[in-house]
């Protein structure tokens, strides 16, 4: 159930992705805006964003996933700063937050630790990805598998 009492089970998953910051590598988020279309959730893709544009979106749009993109190296500080603010907004509970791109394993283990709940690697597969959104919304309850 979400915040009104829907099943979330009944209505698409809607996902938010942005580019984080100015990184100009767009292929990797285009690519899996397309197979969670495919997967049949509904994809709203920002495009290049810093952390509070990313959540003046969330706010505005109400999506139950934000996925973020970064192969320029500020998954760490911008990254960081957008769960800070999801956090300020009482955002971060009720939201899967994803990051995904050309990331050091050193780094995956550090991104989980300040809150994202999923992080995927550049060799992530198809299935990785839709199976891992979907069991995160469950394991969170906002979604009845």
């Amino acid at each position: 159930m979400d915040a009104s009492g829907e099943n979330l089970s009944l209505k698409r998953i809607k996902v938010l992705i942005a580019k984080l910051g100015l990184d100009t590598h767009w292929r990797g988020a285009i690519t899996v805006a397309h197979i969670l279309k495919n997967a049949g959730m509904d994809v709203l893709y920002l495009g290049n964003s810093m952390p509070e544009d990313i959540i003046e979106a969330v706010i505005d749009e109400d999506p139950q996933v934000v996925g973020l993109s970064s192969l320029g190296g500020a998954h760490l500080s911008l990254g960081e700063k957008v769960l800070e603010l999801a956090k300020t907004h009482n955002l971060h509970n009720t939201k899967v937050y994803v990051i995904g791109g050309v990331i050091p394993p050193d780094d995956e283990q550090k991104l989980l630790k300040i809150g994202y709940d999923l992080v995927f690697g550049a060799n992530a597969t198809e299935q990785e990805i839709i199976n891992g959104i979907k069991n995160k919304l469950s394991e969170k309850g906002l979604l009845t598998i």
